[in-house]
């Protein structure tokens, strides 16, 4: 529990960076916007935008396999006979990616909407899982006691263990990043970005606490990292651990859809404003900057990226067995490395527009801070001794072997 606030401060420090360069460059492309302003280096903005775009759309594939997978087991669960192999799986998760382009076609406000219903499901979901451990905490069921207990494997020394999970928590905050990508589609940005940002980041915040919280009280130590059904994780243990009553085995499936759904339509829409960011200001080919004559969205942008991404659910699906597939995962690492470089090009655009009023100013330490931060949790020790290079591949195990799946 020691590491959740931590991992929470270390990617709030990168976020006060964003919004102070989001707030006075307000274009689409984010991170790459930021270096290339800062360094005006076509290589390097190049390859932070190849870095983002590539997690993005990595996740948005995974994803929509997910979406694909759960939505065919759920009904097969329901009625029976639903085709469940890969075949089945590819057709749904493709025809999920182009309901998501056909989405993103129609507008941000559309694309919105849409976060917000399959927000909603979720955030009714964790408030399910904090009501259980809840009562479980008051009925004397679960053990309070664990919350302030601290205990590591005996091969892993306190450090490590703690490094390990601020890690998982920082992780558990990206997505701000996303959100800065969609600036010129935001009314004074100046204002509303930084109000926004930082509420959004303190309510998933408490949130995650809240819900460990939970896993602590109901599910005892030794049995977290060891989960009924590693594929659903902790979380499904916890009620059915503290609520045994409901049908959770049935209604999981649907939940899943709507939490990785959302993960798809955000980073498939993060990935086209890049795309068009960058286009626009020629480090990609100018014609991904058009845009649709009336709804203004850039559908040369989302068509590239909706291409990139059926190419990648074809490829994941039908060669599934591969070392590039395994590691692939290790692409989320790679934004540790951009956050490192927009903390740096904080510090370089501060000095450069030093006397101008506009704009959120975060304060003076917090670019050094989080860079050092993010540039420590890309070395190798975030990395369990238990997974390291033994499978898929050597960089499974870098930067951050938790996520690769080793």
């Amino acid at each position: 529990m020691v590491a959740v606030p931590r991992g929470v401060r270390r990617a709030g420090l990168t976020a006060l960076s964003y919004l102070e360069l989001v707030t006075r460059h307000p274009q689409a492309a984010g991170a790459a916007l930021f270096v290339h302003k800062a360094f005006d280096t076509h290589f390097l903005t190049f390859l932070v935008a190849f870095a983002v775009v590539c997690s993005g759309i990595t996740s948005a594939s995974t994803s929509s396999g997910l979406v694909a997978s759960n939505l065919l087991l759920g009904l097969d669960g329901l009625v029976g006979g639903v085709p469940t192999g890969t075949g089945a799986t590819l057709a749904v998760a493709i025809g999920f990616m182009l309901v998501l382009a056909v989405v993103n076609l129609r507008g941000v406000g559309e694309s919105v909407k849409l976060n917000v219903v399959l927000t909603s499901v979720v955030v009714v979901a964790l408030a399910a899982i904090i009501a259980i451990g809840a009562w479980a905490a008051v009925s004397g069921e679960g053990d309070l006691g664990r919350v302030v207990v601290f205990e590591t494997p005996g091969e892993k020394s306190a450090f490590l263990a703690i490094t390990i999970a601020t890690t998982v928590a920082f992780f558990a905050m990206v997505g701000f990043e996303d959100s800065v990508n969609m600036v010129e589609e935001v009314k004074d940005p100046a204002r509303t970005f930084p109000r926004i940002l930082l509420t959004g980041l303190g309510i998933c915040a408490g949130v995650y606490v809240l819900v460990a919280l939970a896993v602590v009280v109901v599910i005892p130590p030794g049995d977290i990292a060891d989960p009924a059904n590693p594929d659903a994780g902790i979380l499904l243990d916890v009620v059915r651990v503290g609520a045994p009553g409901l049908p959770i085995d049935d209604v999981f499936p649907f939940l899943t859809i709507c939490a990785v759904g959302n993960t798809a339509l955000i980073n498939m829409l993060m990935a086209s404003r890049l795309v068009y960011g960058m286009a626009k200001q020629d480090v990609l080919p100018r014609s991904l900057a058009a845009v649709l004559p009336g709804r203004r969205s850039p559908w040369a942008a989302i068509a590239f990226t909706t291409l990139m991404a059926l190419g990648l659910i074809t490829f994941v699906r039908l060669r599934s067995e591969t070392e590039v597939v395994s590691a692939l995962a290790g692409t989320t690492g790679l934004l540790l490395a951009v956050f490192t470089v927009v903390n740096v090009a904080c510090l370089v655009l501060r000095r450069r527009d030093r006397g101008e009023e506009d704009g959120f100013d975060a304060p003076r330490w917090t670019p050094y801070v989080g860079a050092a931060s993010a540039a420590f949790l890309i070395g190798p020790w975030p990395a369990s001794p238990r997974t390291t290079c033994s499978t898929a591949s050597p960089g499974c195990c870098w930067p951050s072997a938790w996520c690769c799946g080793c």
